[in-house]
């Protein structure tokens, strides 16, 4: 419960659970306009080339110095699919092609849904964006598992590499479990 003002008229919200609603929500105390919160949208992409995927070292918090998926929060105004390509293009200066949905990751615990697509490069060119200090195509084999940014990227990454061996890729639609225990791990 984060919201402290209404977003309308600026006066202080009280969370009450509207008539004819199930669930507390933030109602402005002034003009009564209820403001409701939702999941934040991570888009992504799995990128593959030559039988390697490419990854991107992060260089900002949380989980800076981790390989990750080119992936980030989708911006008002963009489909899943363009803030997939935008986010490809901003983290590994990469273009490309053949793009089909992977995956659908829920992560309730963080009020989170990933939305992952997988595509091939477009050409061999790639590089390190603003908030990457490396990129790097791996191997299946290689892939730094143990120093991936976040769990969500270890799922649709095994489930990739799986498929990979195979040809044949289905769309996954999964909720990921947070354990915390884990987390603590993750944030040293």
């Amino acid at each position: 419960m984060s919201i402290k003002y209404c977003n309308q008229c600026g006066h202080q919200v009280k969370y009450q659970q509207p008539e004819g609603d199930d669930k507390l929500r933030a109602v402005c105390q002034n003009c009564f306009y209820v403001q409701y919160e939702n999941p934040l949208i991570v888009t992504g992409c799995i990128i593959e080339h030559e039988g390697r995927i490419l990854l991107g070292k992060r260089t900002i918090e949380p989980r800076k110095n981790c390989w990750n998926v080119p992936a980030g929060f989708l911006e008002n105004g963009e489909s899943s699919l363009d803030g997939a390509i935008r986010e490809v293009k901003e983290e590994v200066l990469a273009e490309v092609k053949n793009i089909k949905l992977f995956g659908v990751y829920s992560i309730v615990q963080r009020s989170q849904v990933h939305i992952y697509y997988r595509a091939q490069l477009d050409s061999a060119d790639f590089g390190a964006g603003a908030e990457t200090s490396d990129s790097k195509l791996f191997l299946p084999d290689d892939i730094p598992w143990d120093n991936l940014a976040f769990p969500v990227n270890i799922t649709a990454l095994k489930h990739y590499v799986k498929e990979m061996q195979t040809g044949e890729f289905t769309i996954h639609e999964q909720e990921i479990l947070i354990d915390y225990d884990m987390l603590r791990q993750f944030d040293r």
